[in-house]
């Protein structure tokens, strides 16, 4: 009984890492590249820093969502499948 705990919670971190990935690379890939630009050309505008990364979070909602969605149904299905095991 533990083992399979211990093993749903694995599962847990792991598709939560999975699902988060591409939100947060297109993140730090659009910080990186606006931290660049900000060190080239000497402009230090907090809002410069900030609504790039909003709209590269929100186009890789919109891009990623569909596979995040499934990946998160299957995991849901798995643990509401494997869960009356438990009860009894």
């Amino acid at each position: 009984m533990q083992d399979v705990i211990i093993e749903l919670g694995q599962e847990s971190l792991r598709v939560a890492l999975l699902v988060s990935a591409p939100v947060m690379v297109a993140s730090l890939v659009v910080g990186l590249i606006t931290s660049l630009f900000q060190a080239t050309t000497q402009i230090h505008e907090q809002t410069l820093a900030f609504v790039p990364k909003i709209v590269a979070s929100f186009v890789a909602l919109l891009v990623f969502g569909p596979w995040m969605l499934e990946k998160l149904v299957a995991f849901t299905s798995r643990l509401l499948l494997t869960l009356p095991a438990f009860i009894r």
